[in-house]
């Protein structure tokens, strides 16, 4: 049994790393990480650079059960929340900067967004500088002393509460309220919020914050994990909550469980890196990894 727990934790090592270092959206990200801590630098040193910020506004239909996949810009933060609407509302802050007007209306041409659409499945897809291939094809002169100036997407998006998502985001928030579906959420920097009552969800963080408040006393759906490299986890659970969790810190770092209706399951016990029990009268189990940091389980108060 020991042996068994022992070979567990290894590949929960192994997998969290793995998926946090080799992931598409940290692959895809890489280079834009690398322009983004030049593009401080190069904010710091020229404190003269021009700032536009502007906002666009789109609507597009979507129906209950629908699939809506983002894919962020390399810096900002993305803001969801469900609504009784059979489509999605997307408002967007674009900033950018750069040292002339002439050069931010020259940005402003590929630092955007496009929405794709198919029968049932909506795409928003940040386009920019940090895309090669997109720059390539789509703006092949380019002015190279643009290419590394700041710039970041701000999106706040209302969707229907029964869609799935599939989202990559770059270094930035991530906040969402009240969808049901399926989520699929990958970050290789991100301060997360998430006020939910069900669905599936596969979260990926590597570094930054989760902090999961689960509105309802079970949760309504399929088993799911929230998995964070590298910071602090928080998973709020109200009184008289039923479920399944299995919660790990797999390097450095401690849980603390302030919940005390988790009692340990059959042949189980808690300790200060390791916590697999059941509340209540059990359910969909909640899976919650940290590497190196703080996984925290605590109680709180339904306000209704």
């Amino acid at each position: 049994m020991i042996h068994l727990k022992f070979l567990h934790k290894r590949r929960l090592i192994a997998r969290i790393l793995l998926l946090c270092m080799t992931t598409s959206i940290a692959i895809a990200y890489a280079p834009a990480q690398q322009r983004s801590n030049r593009n401080a630098n190069a904010t710091a040193t020229n404190p003269t650079l021009l700032t536009r910020t502007t906002t666009r506004h789109e609507v597009r239909k979507l129906g209950y059960g629908g699939t809506l996949t983002i894919l962020g810009a390399p810096v900002g933060s993305i803001t969801i929340e469900a609504w009784q609407r059979s489509e999605v509302d997307i408002t967007a802050e674009i900033e950018l900067k750069a040292e002339t007007e002439e050069d931010l209306a020259r940005l402003a041409t590929v630092n955007n967004f496009a929405v794709d659409e198919d029968v049932n499945h909506l795409s928003i897809l940040t386009t920019g500088t940090h895309d090669r291939k997109f720059m390539k094809r789509a703006a092949r002169n380019f002015p190279k002393n643009l290419m590394n100036l700041p710039w970041k997407i701000d999106y706040h998006i209302r969707v229907p509460s029964m869609v799935d998502l599939d989202i990559s985001n770059g270094r930035g928030a991530f906040t969402i309220t009240g969808v049901e579906g399926a989520i699929s959420f990958d970050a290789p920097e991100s301060d997360a919020n998430l006020t939910l009552t069900g669905g599936h969800v596969r979260m990926v963080v590597g570094n930054g914050s989760i902090h999961l408040n689960i509105a309802q006393r079970n949760w309504r759906g399929a088993d799911s994990s929230f998995q964070l490299a590298s910071g602090d986890m928080t998973v709020e659970l109200p009184e008289g909550y039923s479920g399944e969790i299995d919660a790990d810190v797999l390097r450095n770092g401690q849980i603390e469980n302030q919940y005390t209706a988790l009692t340990p399951r059959e042949h189980e016990t808690f300790t200060t890196r390791s916590l697999h029990g059941r509340a209540g009268a059990g359910g969909s189990k909640l899976t919650l990894t940290v590497g190196d940091g703080t996984l925290k389980v605590k109680k709180t108060v339904l306000s209704f």
